[in-house]
């Protein structure tokens, strides 16, 4: 595998703080999300940064390479169009499903958010035939981030450590370390950071994310709107004790501090970095038991993928098995986003009340996407609290099947609908809002009222 690219310190970009950006100093390069810009219409913002010579790379978060479908041939074309624009070494994306598959019966329902495949042979063979795909699709380098958990799946095969690194060993993919998540991981399922890293092949090492996060309740939320905690500097001091990374970059996503508060996490950020591999003195973790032993077993253990003899037949299945895996793994996604964005039973296996907290952070998320999108209903709705009651009302059993403009204009009608807000000001504003947006008359009374009969029945 040749050496990635060095990239150094960096932070991911955002609207919202681009001045605070651009101030920063010693600055080597930035993330943007990649299905925010536009080739051909890049914020005067970023435009300066690369003027500069600073690198901007492009981090996906809707292709959902870990779903049971083939990657879409638009999303990885857009993702290519987006990595040549800003003359990007690689671009990014992430381990996880977003929405469910063509497989599965009944609509396809968009979760709104990052969630994880399961540690099985199934999973693991759909992805590796995914990544295949996307890697023949995308003209330069692919490397994938681990993500954040709340539920766990039941029937897991692999350790987190084993998954990457025959994911690494099949695909030659590389890999992004989020070393917040592995903390998110760690108190929500009970995974050891230091196994994961002893365990993966950190030759295979793109670079490095830093975050933020809270805890309430025993959960650990990765809001990527705090301040990066000393326990998520801890993990990426053991990284740095094992490897020097070819870059790190903090994410910051909300509640945006001022500049200097942004500088000032960098400088924590380059102050674990300082010294050269292997020079952290006392990492900050006991190392784990067996952890030789588990490298070992990845490197060339029976059903890891390739060893000293070349590649395990087990692991590739061919194209029938996996067409017989992406239906297997679908129905079990399908299963797990419908009782989290559509009301249905919890699959058998998992940890109800870890879903019903999954289920209100989608959820939630998906509320304050929305209110940042179409800023104007908070405001129509008579603020921000009464807009979250009335949206988290209609999302309870309304999945979101086509993006978030369309379910801004699907909540819209449904307030319409049902005569609602109360205020017929107000209610006349949301029809010249959903008018001005859906290019169509709103549903007439004869409508509404035919439409609220059919939603009683149902």
């Amino acid at each position: 595998m040749k050496p990635m690219a060095h990239l150094g310190v960096g932070i991911g970009w955002r609207p919202e703080i681009a001045g605070a950006v651009e101030s920063l100093p010693g600055l080597d390069w930035v993330e943007v999300v990649a299905e925010n810009i536009c080739p051909g219409h890049l914020p005067e913002s970023l435009e300066r940064l690369l003027e500069r010579g600073v690198r901007v790379v492009p981090h996906g978060v809707s292709l959902g390479i870990g779903g049971a479908d083939r990657p879409d041939p638009a999303k990885l074309a857009a993702l290519g169009e987006r990595a040549v624009a800003l003359g990007a070494p690689l671009v990014t994306e992430h381990i996880a499903f977003v929405r469910t598959s063509s497989v599965a019966p009944g609509p396809v329902l968009e979760a709104g958010h990052l969630l994880p495949v399961a540690r099985t042979r199934d999973a693991l063979d759909v992805l590796c035939e995914n990544v295949r795909i996307a890697q023949d699709a995308l003209p330069v380098p692919l490397a994938l981030e681990n993500i954040a958990a709340l539920v766990s799946w039941p029937g897991e095969e692999l350790t987190e450590g084993q998954f990457l690194t025959e994911l690494v060993e099949r695909t030659g993919v590389r890999l992004l370390i989020d070393v917040a998540n592995l903390h998110t991981n760690r108190v929500n399922r009970g995974e050891d950071p230091v196994a994961v890293l002893d365990g993966i092949p950190l030759e295979a090492l793109a670079y490095v994310h830093v975050a933020g996060g809270v805890e309430r309740g025993g959960v650990w939320h990765d809001t990527h709107a705090h301040p990066v905690p000393r326990v998520v500097l801890d993990v990426l001091a053991e990284l740095r004790s094992r490897v020097d990374p070819p870059g790190v970059l903090l994410e910051r996503d909300d509640d945006f501090p001022a500049g200097a508060e942004l500088a000032g996490e960098l400088a924590a950020i380059r102050g674990v970095l300082g010294g050269p591999a292997g020079a952290v003195p006392s990492p900050p973790f006991p190392r784990s038991p067996g952890a030789a032993r588990t490298r070992a077993s990845n490197a060339g253990g029976a059903g890891t993928g390739s060893g000293p003899s070349g590649p395990d037949p087990a692991s590739n299945p061919g194209e029938a098995g996996v067409e017989q895996a992406r239906t297997r793994v679908g129905i079990g996604q399908a299963a797990l986003l419908s009782a989290l964005v559509a009301g249905m039973p919890v699959p058998e296996g998992f940890d109800r009340q870890r879903v019903r907290v999954q289920a209100r952070a989608l959820a939630a998320k998906r509320a304050g996407v929305l209110a940042k999108l179409a800023p104007e209903l908070p405001g129509i709705l008579g603020g921000e609290d009464a807009y979250r009651e009335a949206f988290l009302g209609y999302a309870r059993h309304r999945p979101m099947t086509a993006g978030y403009r369309r379910d801004a204009l699907d909540f819209a009608e449904h307030l319409l609908v049902r005569d609602l807000p109360a205020d017929p000001a107000a209610r006349r504003r949301l029809t010249l809002w959903w008018r001005d947006r859906a290019g169509a008359r709103p549903p007439g009374r004869a409508v509404r009222w035919a439409r609220a009969l059919v939603g009683r029945a149902a």
